[in-house]
């Protein structure tokens, strides 16, 4: 599942090259604070999907949201810890009158 969420974001991706020592600037749009840059290309994408990974991690670490702009194919990725609350106590109540 990460890996799908991870090739939709950077199905997104776009790309510049831009007057810096690192020319090659590559970001996700939809994903505030997902950038990288590089001296290549190769570089570049090598760098954005590190940035996107650690992104990931720390909505997870944190438990924020994914944005509501973010593309359809990003939020049919959205892993199951992004359900309502109430969706979650609902399900445990199911699972634990299913065992009795």
């Amino acid at each position: 599942m990460f890996a799908e969420y991870i090739q939709a974001a950077m199905d997104q991706a776009t790309y510049e090259i831009i007057d810096d020592p690192e020319p090659f600037y590559g970001e996700v749009p939809e994903l505030q604070g997902v950038w990288a840059a590089g001296k290549t290309l190769e570089e570049c994408r090598k760098n954005l999907m590190d940035a996107l990974e650690d992104w990931i991690a720390a909505h997870l670490a944190w438990g924020y949201p994914m944005p509501d702009d973010a593309p359809t194919s990003l939020h049919l990725m959205k892993p199951k810890w992004h359900q309502n609350p109430q969706q979650q106590l609902h399900k445990q109540h199911l699972r634990q009158e299913n065992a009795l």
